[in-house]
Parts: structure tokens; C-alpha cells; sequence
């Protein structure tokens, strides 16, 4: 017993035994590093284009100096954001400074080269003037001061671009100048029913509108004297 213990001692204390153990490990490192080696050369570890920094540049522009660079662009999405102008890259990927191959394509958001338009909301002859004017304000539409007429004070009877009259659902660019169309509080003779389309219809006598006293007409018929005295 003793001796076959010996005899195994001795074999870890045996100098061919560690020479083989200090060969294999010479050769996985020597084959970690060949593949490490073989990867960096297969992908080009390190090595790149310099995404260059294309937000807020002209998207023309930046398809210039993309494939003066070796790389390709693609416009992936557009946004309408009113501080930038139009035309003009909102957003890339990948982001500036990244390291990429050559002809990696860059995907990008660009600022909406047409203003997004709105619907124009049921306003007309359903509202008052400040109503409508929170309504169009909040679709970011810029008001003009408004046009008045006769008609019910502060109603809403017409919207205006340009000198058009609009109707509701009509679709028109944001931030556009609209001139409200409003009553005065007066009802006088009036030709907005139609100018705005409306019917300017008043039940009862107009005389009364106008101010004026109602003349009262006799039922009375007229009678030939002449032909009276003959008889």
C-alpha cells in the first residue's frame, strides 16, 4: 500500500509530467490568441468611419458629405418641429461619433418639408367669438382681429383666409392667419346671410328691426260720392 502511494507521489514529482502540462498550455494560449487574432482581422476590430453630426444640417447637404465619407443615408421619418427649418435632420442613428463600416447606411428623421394642415372644427354659427378663439388657437392658428357685422354680439358667423370664406372640415396649414367673421350686437340691413351663405330670415315685421314706427293700414273701402248723389 505503501508502496503504490509512493509510486503516484512520485509521478506528480516527475519533470515530464509538468514539461507536457506546460506544453498544452502554451499551445491554448497560442490558439486563443491566433483566433483573437483571425477575429480582428475578419471584422476590422477598431477600425471605421467617424459617423459625422447631421442634426439640424439640410438633409441635401448631408447626402453630400455621407457619401463623400463612404457611407449611404435614408430618410426613415419626417416630424414637423417649427423652430427648425424645413428640410433640416431632426434625428440620426446611428448617433455622431460611433465607428462603423463603410457603407453602413444612416437612418434619419428630417423636419417636414410642407406644414402639416388642420381641420377647421364646427365653429361657424355654433359658437361665441371667445370660444372659437381658444379652439383655433389650441390647432395653432393665428387670428387676426376680427371682422365685425350685424348680427348677435360676439356670435361666430364666418371664418376667413385670405379673403376666402372657409367651411367646417375644411383642411388648412397651421400657424395660418384666420380673421373670425362676428356679430356686433347690431341688426341692421345686412348683406352677411349672403356673403357667408346664412339665410337672414327675421320672423315678425322687418319695421321693427329698423327702428322704425309700423304703419298702421285702414280696412276701410273706397267710396264713389258721385255715384251715391245719382242714385
Amino acid at each position: 500500500m505503501n508502496d503504490s502511494v509512493k509510486r503516484f507521489s512520485g509521478k506528480f514529482a516527475s519533470w515530464h509530467l509538468w514539461l507536457n502540462l506546460l506544453a498544452m498550455l502554451v499551445v491554448v494560449v497560442l490558439l486563443f490568441l491566433g483566433l483573437k487574432w483571425w477575429l480582428n482581422v475578419y471584422t476590422h476590430h477598431g477600425e471605421g468611419i467617424e459617423v459625422p453630426d447631421l442634426v439640424g444640417a439640410d438633409y441635401r447637404k448631408a447626402v453630400d458629405l455621407v457619401e463623400a465619407e463612404g457611407l449611404a443615408i435614408e430618410v426613415s421619418d419626417s416630424t414637423y418641429i417649427k423652430e427648425m427649418p424645413a428640410g433640416s435632420i431632426v434625428v440620426q442613428s446611428p448617433a455622431k461619433g460611433m465607428l462603423v463600416k463603410e457603407g453602413r447606411t444612416i437612418y434619419v428623421t428630417i423636419n417636414s418639408l410642407t406644414i402639416p394642415r388642420v381641420r377647421i372644427p364646427d365653429l361657424i354659427d355654433n359658437c361665441s367669438y371667445r370660444e372659437a378663439q381658444a379652439r383655433l388657437q389650441q390647432l395653432e392658428f393665428r387670428l387676426r382681429p376680427p371682422r365685425l357685422i350685424d348680427g348677435e354680439k360676439d356670435w361666430v358667423y364666418g371664418i376667413m383666409l385670405d379673403g376666402r370664406n372657409l367651411h367646417t372640415g375644411d383642411m388648412v396649414a397651421r400657424e395660418s392667419q384666420l380673421t373670425l367673421v362676428i356679430g356686433n350686437g347690431a341688426y341692421g340691413d345686412s348683406s352677411f346671410g349672403d356673403e357667408y351663405g346664412y339665410d337672414e330670415t327675421f320672423d315678425g315685421d322687418n319695421d321693427l328691426l329698423s327702428g322704425e314706427e309700423p304703419v298702421e293700414e285702414d280696412d276701410f273701402q273706397p267710396v264713389d260720392l258721385d255715384s251715391e248723389v245719382t242714385e
